[in-house]
């Protein structure tokens, strides 16, 4: 079998919702749009975890938070977890990132090869939640609603800085692979920070929604004291009392998003155009690490199961996938048992602990029935939460909380809880049987409790004294670029060149 090259191309917050077949008609995304017409497209793709460092661990493992311990933006991805980067590498491939992925701990590579780029988030455990203090807001780290009321326009911001960074080095990796000095399969996973908070936009993009018939959410702000108790958690750990919040400030907000999509697009549009110059062939894979609920039901952000938070685009171009719209409920989490099968490499000796299964019967016409499990322990919550998508329903549930059963065939905006309807007494009876044999609920709070605890010891110890940081530094070799003497130049012109001259 021949190995394909493999593209990952990895966003960030991006709302599933807004990609019902491929790009919504009215974004403006041209490349996305070409890119869906030639991919099997996932209608309902979900995310493991919806915050970025676990959704990211469990898509690298193939592993839900309970199972690989990234519970939050600061719990270590322990070493000994094998994600798709090392099953690729150890079959011979060459791995790469460029961009984000959230690593926290020492290990700042998790199978990639080479890295080209720092991370934008800090890798230490410094943005640890405590389970021990409900309630408590860390105002240093957590989410608030100034990114809404301060949306609008900017040419440079931290994040367009980093992800203009993530696109130029992926651009110029893909240049050095078509010169042909590796001959190994590749893989190259580029990981942009947008269109993630704060909603800031370069006008260029601004411009294109000017007259956009979106800016306001379909549902309108719930008031707080008939929202569920986890969305009040959200509304207080995102410090709502302090800000108010105008309709002109969602538009904005909104607006901007919007636009961020559309650099998105362009920077996946350069992305793509070096690898058709270039003539090499690649599956190409898109996703996102999970949604934004951009004000539907006065909610913004994620931390929560409902649709724009949860859901995901997903989307993979491959001669071994028939192109088309798939409606079946997948996860973010099998992405690294699809990359493999694709690759034709052999996961049977983690599989007992991987939770993912491979989409690549959907793309050949099969079917699936297993349902799509999520889970959140972070900021937010004060026990975990965990979430069962099957068939038309989704059945969510905490110790803290009232049981949640929505049917998003009837009810796609999740406005009519059926946990304590008698007509559904057996749905919810069968999916909470399904939830217990799946989770030991009590378990998995202690063991967020104990991993919590630790790390704040351990943070607030290696803050004592000197401190040496776990961030990624990207090493750049200036005596082995460009010309220099222990290179032959006619061999260094010819060998950089591609095509190569005749």
């Amino acid at each position: 079998m021949t190995k394909p090259n493999i593209l990952i191309i990895m966003v960030d917050q991006l709302n599933g919702t807004l990609f019902p077949d491929g790009p919504a008609d009215w974004l403006h995304a041209p490349n996305l749009k070409a890119l869906a017409a030639r991919s099997t497209r996932f209608a309902n793709a979900y995310t493991a975890s919806p915050l970025c460092a676990p959704a990211r661990a469990a898509f690298m493992s193939g592993q839900l938070p309970s199972r690989n311990g990234v519970y939050d933006n600061a719990a270590e991805f322990t070493s000994s977890i094998p994600t798709y980067a090392h099953h690729l590498r150890r079959a011979g491939y060459q791995t790469c990132l460029s961009g984000k992925m959230h690593f926290v701990g020492p290990d700042q590579m998790h199978g990639f090869e080479e890295r080209l780029t720092t991370d934008i988030y800090p890798a230490d455990f410094g943005w640890t939640p405590d389970y021990r203090k409900p309630g408590e807001r860390i105002d240093w780290w957590y989410h608030n609603m100034g990114s809404v009321t301060g949306a609008g326009v900017a040419e440079i911001t931290n994040q367009m800085e980093y992800d203009d960074e993530v696109a130029y080095h992926a651009t110029r990796k893909i240049y050095g692979l078509a010169r042909g000095a590796d001959a190994r399969p590749w893989c190259l996973t580029v990981s942009f920070t947008h269109p993630h908070d704060p909603y800031v936009a370069r006008k260029k993009y601004w411009d294109l929604y000017e007259d956009c018939d979106h800016l306001m959410p379909q549902i309108g702000p719930i008031p707080y004291a008939d929202q569920d108790p986890h969305s009040q958690r959200i509304m207080d750990a995102n410090d709502r009392d302090k800000f108010t919040i105008s309709d002109d400030d969602i538009r904005r907000s909104r607006r901007a998003y919007f636009a961020n999509i559309s650099y998105l697009d362009d920077k996946i549009g350069e992305i793509l155009q070096v690898l058709e110059d270039t003539r090499q062939e690649a599956t190409i894979l898109f996703v996102s690490d999970h949604g934004d609920m951009l004000g539907e039901r006065g909610l913004w952000f994620k931390m929560c199961f409902f649709e724009g938070s949860a859901r995901v685009p997903l989307m993979i171009a491959s001669p071994d996938m028939a192109p088309g719209l798939h409606k079946t409920p997948v996860s973010s989490i099998d992405v690294t048992p699809t990359l493999c099968d694709l690759a034709g490499v052999d996961m049977s000796e983690v599989m007992p602990w991987t939770s993912g299964e491979s989409l690549v019967p959907l793309g050949q016409g099969g079917t699936r029935t297993s349902p799509v499990a999520m889970e959140y322990a972070a900021e937010a919550s004060q026990a975990p939460l965990v979430s069962l998508r099957s068939g038309p329903w989704k059945y969510n549930r905490c110790t803290l909380d009232p049981d949640q059963l929505f049917n998003l065939d009837s009810d796609p905006h999740e406005l009519t809880n059926l946990a304590s309807d008698p007509a559904h007494h057996e749905t919810l009876a069968d999916l909470r049987a399904q939830a217990d044999a799946r989770w030991d609920l009590a378990r998995f709070d202690a063991d967020v409790r104990q991993s919590q605890a630790c790390r704040w010891v351990v943070y607030e110890a290696l803050r004592n004294g000197d401190y040496y940081p776990w961030d990624y530094q990207p090493l750049q070799k200036a005596s082995e670029r460009y010309m220099r003497n222990h290179m032959d130049l006619n061999v260094l012109e010819e060998n950089q060149r591609f095509p190569r001259g005749e």
